[in-house]
């Protein structure tokens, strides 16, 4: 009896990592690390902004922690794309892409108070979070082990960036800043 000729999981073969994962799961699982790697960038960029238009009196403070925040969320990046790849999957392809994918939204106001910064960004990790927990469960399902066990610390890094937007905006008051 001849074996069935594997179902391509995209349409280039040169593209098709292989896996044993099964091609329904893995295109599944690339579609949302893509979706991910979306949120990442979105994310990144957000977190940047905030970091270069900081201003009031707790500058330093805020300044230095979401120059540390945006350099955890970049530093993975590469990872979450890579992992869709390793799986034959394909990953983001332009910023249009990432642009359309992502769920994170925009913030270009010309000022946000530093309190309101943190704020959004301190829902924005919660949210990504989420969107981490949803995918993991769907990486889980397929048995796909590696991506599951990073989504486990990516999400503890997004529940610890959750945290210290959380504790720095408790009790607070703008005060005019």
């Amino acid at each position: 009896m001849a074996k069935a000729k594997p179902v391509s999981r995209i349409a280039s073969d040169r593209l098709n990592t292989p896996t044993d994962l099964d091609p329904a799961d893995t295109r599944k699982i690339a579609e949302g690390l893509t979706i991910l790697t979306s949120d990442l960038f979105a994310l990144y960029i957000k977190t940047k902004n905030f970091h270069w238009h900081m201003s009031g009196p707790n500058f330093r403070d805020y300044h230095l922690l979401l120059d540390e925040q945006s350099a955890q969320i970049f530093g993975i990046i590469d990872d979450v794309a890579e992992r869709a790849r390793k799986i034959g999957g394909t990953v983001l392809r332009s910023l249009g892409q990432a642009h359309a994918l992502t769920r994170v939204t925009d913030n270009d106001a010309d000022y946000v108070s530093p309190l309101d910064m943190l704020r959004e960004l301190r829902d924005d990790n919660k949210a990504l979070t989420a969107n981490m927990r949803d995918l993991h469960g769907i990486t889980d399902e397929a048995d796909d082990v590696a991506t599951t066990s990073l989504l486990e610390e990516w999400i503890d890094q997004s529940e610890e960036r959750t945290w210290f937007l959380y504790e720095s905006t408790r009790n607070a008051t703008d005060g005019g800043h």
